[in-house]
């Protein structure tokens, strides 16, 4: 549903829609069926036994009772309704159906009335109403006071032919739904259908797993029976009881998020009225609206899908065509084209609902499930010899017989599962895809009317009168010298976007004094928590920027005419190709985006009306393509163009409102687009491709310049043509427009066209109404007449005679005298330096009024603090130190500074009772231990390097972060940590991971780290063990075992919606969270990260600290902010907007002596602070006693304030936003800014209580362990051990607690015992996570996800049931993410695992008999031996250690990344006994018949292995026959 323009305007502080902001949501979900059998009681008790199993996976509101939801999806019991209406028996049960309504009390007989009256319209007569019985007693709170009334309507349709029964009960449904919403907005907000089917009912409600059956009594009743069930948990990060929002839905349950669903839903509203036609032609008014956007994601999925089952397709093709899997270069389908076909046909038509997900589904005569197309979910099934299947998101959660297992599988990327409960079959991936594939001759069509257009070299300029007039253009455009010569030329020559570092400290584009153009106030939106950011470095398989031109058709009766579409490799294209598809097989038009300039103009909005009036129009006319262009045949001084971005999203948005955005594509043809935040935000906002004419001519200008022919000749810049520096351009774009997708956990181009995943920051609603619409806008703004005055100004600077020859260099990137403001500028570094280092705090104040006495730059420096209290005796203040002990620095890491620089901190830290942050390098050993050989004059041996100690300083970081490469994250490193931080973004570049240059990689960095000197490391954008809120609960968990003293805290960056995920991490049992401002700093970073993604940290803390306070969670939590704090100023803002502490990253580092160079990626920074070159080492000035002095002003001054405002602590003013005022500053740009957002809450400090506890994972398996005294012995006198116990799947992160205790008495290597615990049953998450040497788990059973993660030694053995030894092999026996980030040991696993296995391993040795996708991803170290079948994308970012896999099937090259590594036979006789003797120690431990037959038939195997080689091992004698010492042996 679209809302209208006067809707958004009401809402004053728009924070988006619940859909696309606050309803996110993840699960534990799955489903039973049976085949070959009546209905049964147990699949229903199986079903809810199951749920009770995975409420680990499930989220509590504040009271501890009320679940995030629960719920069942099952036949509907008709033998339990006959015993209530015996009448019933006296209908044909195909005839019937049922109704189960959620609705207020008081409501009940206007909603029976309305069913009364549209129900006969359809044929249909009501046989019984139903009270359905429940037990509220066993709601908590917050679900009781939001409880519905539950009742049921029983339906006869015996007039209804039974094949047409569902679709009109879905029709009728939204009938009364409609009425409902139009009639009564009260009524509609309490009334929900949770089902209305002939075939299926749903149970559930704002409940825990086991109350769910406590409450509704129907499902106790034993005569409540069968074929199948689906059943869901939800974990939601809204933690407003909603009861409709609990699933399953009325078609899926959904475990996952829909990361494009702002741009799914604009594109179904566009296709409502292809859909009324044909199929829904008699029914056309009751069908519409298909989607709502105040539902959450899984909902609005639900409709459509339920929209395509009821318009007559099975519930598989549904899917394939909402959810598709990446087919490209996919080994499955390689055999049948006709599944490619389907999916490029359908691929023009719809875009993917993209995101990670689970999706069960059934209509009732069909039970079955799919994965998204990066198998981001857990979905293991398995399948017995009687016929039932199940399938969940754990194993281990139903009781069936161990005996009669006849497959355990997994669902992995883009795959389906399908039970046929009609006839009785069980229909697996391919089978289902050809069926549906083979419907209709989608390749025919296909090669009969679809266009494919390849990229076309590009336009040679001549030189007459060029120089000039591109000059004039860059002016007119709005570049600067920055522009051209950072961005544009460095991706000519490099075929890169720029790296920059430092972050973004010039102020926000609406606050600035200097020209900005309109792309500057959109803030790419970027995932956290709730869904992963993908890979596109490494996981590029999943990700296409292929787009598809032309109208769209109603797809729901597909024919050969829909194929017609033009497609196109990227959205980016040059003029060549624009021409082509101009005279391709659609009617195109180019319209004018510029005008002539009159005296009574004095806005844009009037124009882009027009201009939209005109595309109606012509399409009204047959236009196709529409080719929205501001290029002028000669420069024209009277005429200005209007900016690209607005006349696309008003278009867009304009043909959306009046149904005929899905007639046309839109093209953009403009001077103004040249850095990759520009694409997306025109892609964002609908349109499907960009000709950015004057970029291309830059280049072409770049290339011919005599300059740049010198440079190419002396070696400066690589020797290129034209047409490649034309290419490198466009392929750096491309590059950098996938970055951009991937950060918001989105595959597809397609699904990020039109989807305008941004935050506007500074924009009035006159132009958000008008060309944005519903994008979240919370500070109002420029209004379209500021726009056109300020745009008009900078338009007139290129009209006048004679140009500067250079373009302005406006200091947007790099600090210049004069040009924009930079809040880290030399006057304040150099004024800090003396102050710190003369112990002086007069400069200190010096250095203060230097950062408040300036414009605004931040949205703080428009507020003023003000106190009605009467000032108080600053001796009656807290202390200094009781201030400082709430300072943090920020997670920078041992690498990308220096160790002088990393230790300085941590000393000083610690010093002063603050707390430092390792970041996520690591540390070394020898820094957990007090430095006490210290001589007089404050040198110690220990630490040579560092000056100024004293007697027992510690270096050791009290913060040590878990990021998502792992690097050096051992036990040892884990139990010495006061705090845990699991960095999940960083303020600099949300949503991707790190990098360190290759050059930082000193032999000592690579050491802490587990990788190979020189090679440049790069964290994943994802956490591969957080795809979820239920992924970080577990993480969480883990750290908990390990070191349950320690408190966890949670990194996040500011964005809209985080209040909403801040909450979901609070129920994850999180101590502390981050909020970070997009301005902090990073040691290297893409430039378009740094400068277009987060928002100010003012917003983020303040919308998190009062979500949480709103939802009674505020309590449980500590509240840390970060993101340029400078003064003590700051610090009082911070905790009136809820923080309680506070972190620090650039200026400690200038504090300690970082002069701002801003080259802190080159590894040559000249003062030591940030480089691994001992030379530039050498010369670093600080001293621990620089950092205390500072913090110690900075706490002065807090105290000051405390003490002018009249309150003792800092605590006393935390939530205490009546302090805030408004301070009305005359702006450059516009006086329309409102910070109600942060002023307009009430104070909130009363209800609040200082939360300084550690929470706890309960009672736990390895507790009871613990517990014998026999272990405790054998730990205390290092002997040898053994144990045997059963385990069951809520039994997670099993022996990660022994491990702690051992590491922090014995540390890393040291313990000499042996502990030998063996298991039988099903282990939960993480089964030996973190073990250390001397620990020996031997499971017999299965696991779930992150077995052996972190593992640092000792050994996990998992191995299958006796009777399943012969199908060994081909069982799936562990889940996801097996072995990441391992630093040692053994895992030996006798049969398969997920996806993801071995990532970021870094010294672990392992076999397993068969993986999924992406094994061995980002690999630094250690051995892996697969002897089965093997996924796609292998080795990828594969960079140190070994891997071997066995092909049978002669398949394996095709699905190895060999990007960095290479492939090659077994070669040497080192390499041969390393392989033989890993697979004999494998065979003794488990048994395994497979490596029997291996070790049996030796020569016929052996050349049968593949060994992966990255180049670090490339010259060793397990690598390279000419290293060997029997070179020749093995040929």
């Amino acid at each position: 549903m679209q809302v209208s323009k006067d809707s958004t305007y009401r809402l004053s502080n728009f924070l988006g829609f619940p859909s696309a902001v606050d309803e996110r949501d993840a699960c534990g979900v799955g489903f039973i069926a049976q085949i070959n059998h009546t209905s049964s009681r147990k699949i229903v008790s199986s079903a809810l036994n199951a749920l009770e199993c995975m409420e680990h996976r499930g989220g509590c509101s504040s009271d501890g009772q009320s679940g995030d939801g629960s719920g069942i999806t099952t036949n509907i019991p008709w033998d339990l309704l006959s015993y209530s209406y015996p009448d019933i028996k006296c209908f044909d049960r195909s005839s019937l159906a049922i109704a189960m309504i959620f609705i207020a009390p008081e409501n009940i007989d206007y909603v029976k009335a309305l069913f009364e009256w549209v129900l006969p319209q359809y044929k249909l007569n009501i046989l019984y109403w139903r009270l359905v019985p429940i037990n509220s007693s066993v709601l908590g709170k917050n679900a009781a006071d939001n409880e519905p009334y539950i009742v049921q309507c029983i339906v006869n349709g015996s007039n209804i032919e039974s094949h047409k029964l569902e679709s009109i009960l879905y029709i009728v449904r939204k009938k009364i739904e409609k009425v409902v919403s139009n009639t009564s907005s009260e009524v509609y907000r309490q009334f929900y259908v949770c089902s209305f089917s002939s075939k299926l009912i749903t149970y559930k409600g704002m409940v825990r797993s086991e109350t769910l059956s406590k409450y509704y009594l129907d499902l106790q009743e034993d005569n409540f029976v069968s074929s199948f069930a689906i059943y869901h948990r939800r974990f939601s990060t809204n933690t407003m009881p909603k009861w409709s929002l609990a699933q399953p839905m009325r078609l899926i349950a959904h475990n996952g998020e829909i990361n494009t669903l702002m741009g799914n839903l604009n594109w179904t509203k566009s296709r409502e009225p292809l859909f009324q036609d044909g199929f829904w032609q008699n029914y056309s008014d009751e069908l519409v609206p298909i989607t709502n956007l105040f539902n959450s994601d899984s909902a609005n999925l639900d409709s459509v899908v339920e929209l395509l089952i009821q318009s007559g397709k099975d519930p598989e093709e549904a899917l394939m065509i909402l959810i598709p899997e990446a087919y490209n270069n996919q080994p499955f389908i390689k055999s049948s084209p006709e599944i490619r076909d389907f999916y490029e046909f359908h691929g023009n038509l719809q875009e993917p609902w993209d995101g990670p997900a689970l999706v069960v589904f059934s209509d009732g005569n069909k039970v079955g499930a799919t994965l998204d197309r990066n198998g981001l979910r857990p979905a293991r099934y398995s399948v017995t010899t009687d016929g039932l299947i199940t399938l969940s998101s754990e194993v281990g959660i139903t009781c069936t017989d161990s005996n009669n297992i006849m497959h355990k599988g997994r669902l992995g990327p883009g795959q389906m599962i399908s039970v046929d409960l009609i006839n009785s079959l069980i229909l697996e991936n391919m089978i289902i895809k050809k069926a549906v594939a083979k419907k209709l001759p989608y390749g025919l069509w296909l090669s009969k009317y679809k266009v494919h257009l390849d990229n076309q070299s590009h336009n040679n300029l001549d030189e007459n009168n060029y120089l000039s007039y591109i000059s004039r253009l860059h002016t007119a455009y709005g570049y600067s010298n920055e522009d051209v010569e950072l961005v544009i030329e460095h991706m000519a020559s490099s075929a890169k976007e720029p790296t920059f570092c430092m972050g973004d400290d010039i102020p926000l584009s609406v606050l600035s004094t200097k020209p900005q153009i309109v792309y500057s106030y959109f803030k790419q939106r970027f995932a956290q928590v709730t869904n992963p950011a993908i890979d596109p470095l490494r996981e590029s398989l999943v990700m296409s920027l292929v787009t598809n031109l032309g109208p769209k058709f109603n797809y729901l009766e597909p024919n050969e005419i829909m194929a017609r579409s033009i497609t196109i490799n990227s959205p980016v294209i040059n003029d060549k190709e624009l021409k082509l598809i101009s005279k391709s097989i659609f009617n195109v038009l180019f319209i004018k985006t510029y005008f002539k300039l009159e005296k009574s103009l004095d806005s844009f909005d009037e124009k882009i009306v027009l201009i939209c009036k005109e595309c109606v129009e012509a399409i009204n006319k047959g236009t196709s393509i529409i080719v929205l262009t501001d290029r002028m045949e000669s420069f024209d001084k009277d005429s200005i163009f209007i900016p690209p971005l607005l006349v696309v999203g008003a278009v867009h948005h304009y043909l959306i409102k009046n149904g005929l955005r899905d007639k046309v594509s839109l093209i953009v043809e403009t001077g103004q687009c040249w850095n990759t935040h520009h694409f997306a935000c025109l892609i964002g906002y609908g349109a499907s491709a960009v000709c950015p004419y004057l970029a291309f001519a830059t280049v072409s200008n770049w290339w011919q310049n005599s300059k740049t022919q010198k440079l190419m000749t002396n070696g400066k810049l690589p020797k290129i043509d034209l047409q490649k520096s034309q290419e490198n351009y466009r392929k750096a774009i491309e590059k950098g427009l996938l970055k951009i997708l991937s950060k918001m956990g989105i595959c597809l181009i397609s699904s990020y066209h039109g989807a305008q995943i941004f935050e506007i920051l500074g924009l009035g609603r006159d132009i958000v109404d008008l060309c944005f619409l519903n994008t979240t806008s919370r500070l109002s703004g420029i209004s379209f007449k500021e726009l056109f005055k300020q745009s008009l100004l900078n338009y007139k600077s290129s009209v006048v005679p004679e140009l500067p020859k250079k373009l302005p260099n406006l200091g947007y990137v790099q600090y210049r005298p004069g040009a924009e403001y930079h809040v880290n500028n030399p006057e304040m570094s150099k004024t800090l330096h003396k102050s710190v280092r003369n112990s002086d705090p007069s400069l200190y104040n010096r250095y203060k009024d230097l950062l408040q006495n300036r414009n605004p730059s931040n949205l703080r420096d428009l507020l003023e603090i003000s106190s009605e209290k009467d000032p108080i005796n600053i001796n009656n203040v807290q202390s200094t130190e009781s201030i400082l002990h709430t300072f943090c620095t920020g997670g920078m890491s041992l690498g990308a500074l220096s160790r002088e620089t990393h230790e300085t901190l941590a000393i000083a830290m610690n010093r002063m009772g603050g707390k430092s942050n390792s970041g996520e390098g690591g540390e070394d050993l020898v820094r957990f231990k007090p430095i006490q050989d210290i001589d007089v004059e404050g040198v110690s041996k220990s630490f040579p390097h560092i000056k100024g100690l004293n007697y027992n300083d510690l270096a050791s970081s009290a913060i040590k972060q878990i990021a998502s490469g792992r690097f050096g994250v051992t036990p040892e490193y884990l139990v010495n940590a006061k705090q845990l931080e699991i960095k999940i973004a960083q303020g600099a570049k949300p949503g991707e991971g790190g990098q360190l240059p290759g050059k930082k990689v000193s032999p000592y960095i690579a050491t802490l780290r587990n990788c190979k000197p020189g090679v440049t490391l790069i964290s994943p954008p994802p956490h591969h063990d957080i795809y979820s809120i239920e992924d970080l609960a577990q993480l969480i968990f883990d750290l908990h075992q390990i070191n349950p003293n320690a408190k966890i805290s949670v990194k996040l960056v500011a964005s809209v919606g985080i209040g909403t995920i801040a909450a979901g991490v609070v129920k994850g049992n999180a101590d502390i969270i981050q909020v970070s401002g997009h301005d902090g700093g990073t040691g290297a970073s893409p430039l378009s990260s740094i400068k277009h993604a987060g928002v100010p940290w003012e917003l983020g803390l303040t919308e998190v600290h009062q979500t949480l306070v709103e939802n009674d969670l505020r309590n449980n939590i500590t509240l840390r902010v970060d993101g340029g704090l400078r003064t003590g100023r700051d610090i009082v803002l911070a905790a009136i907007m809820g923080a309680q502490e506070f972190g620090f990253g650039t200026i400690a580092m200038i504090a300690t002596g970082c002069v701002m160079a801003r080259i802190c990626h080159t590894n040559n920074c000249p003062v030591g602070v940030a480089t691994q070159r001992q030379d530039l080492r050498n010369r670093y000035p600080g001293i621990p006693g620089d950092l205390v002095n500072f913090f110690t002003y900075m706490a002065e001054e807090v105290r000051e304030i405390l003490a002018t405002l009249g309150y003792q602590s800092l605590q006393e003013i935390v939530g205490l936003t009546s302090l805030l005022k408004f301070n009305k500053h005359s702006l450059v740009k516009t006086n329309n800014l409102d910070l109600g957002i942060i002023l307009n809450y009430k104070d909130s400090n009363k209800l609040l209580k200082s939360y300084d506890g550690v929470h706890s994972n309960g009672l736990v398996l390895d507790d009871i362990i613990l517990k014998d005294s026999n272990i405790i012995n054998a730990i205390n006198s290092q002997l040898n051990f053994t144990t045997n116990l059963s385990v069951l799947n809520v039994d997670r992160s099993v022996g990660a607690r022994i491990s702690g205790f051992i590491s922090k008495k014995y540390g890393e290597k040291s313990f000499q015992g042996s502990l030998q615990i063996n298991f039988s049953g099903t282990a939960g998450q993480s089964f030996g996570s973190f073990i250390c040497n001397g620990m020996y788990l031997n499971l017999v059973g299965d696991a779930n996800d992150y077995v052996g993660k972190g593992m640092n030694g000792g050994e996990i053995i998992v191995s299958p049931q006796p009777q399943y030894k012969k199908q060994a092999s081909d069982f799936v026996i562990i889940g996801n993410t097996c072995l990441y980030g391992a630093t040692g040991g053994y895992l030996f696993v006798n049969g398969q695992a997920g996806e993801r296995f071995a990532v970021r391993n870094s010294s672990a040795e392992a076999i397993i008999e068969g993986v999924g996708d992406h094994a061995c991803e980002y690999m630094t170290g250690g051995l892996i031996v697969v002897l089965g079948v093997a996924g796609r994308n292998i080795a990828a970012g594969m960079t140190g250690g070994l891997a071997y896999f066995l092909d049978e099937s002669e398949d394996f090259v095709d699905k190895v990344n060999l990007e960095i590594v290479r492939v090659q036979r077994v070669l040497t006789k080192e390499s041969e006994d390393q392989l033989l003797h890993l697979i004999e120690l494998y065979e003794i431990k488990t048994k395994s018949l497979k490596a029997r037959d291996i070790l049996d038939n030796w020569e016929y195997y052996r050349v049968r292995f593949w060994q992966i080689v990255p180049p670090s091992e490339e010259n060793t004698p397990l690598t390279n026959v000419d290293f060997s010492s029997y070179a020749g042996i093995i040929k």
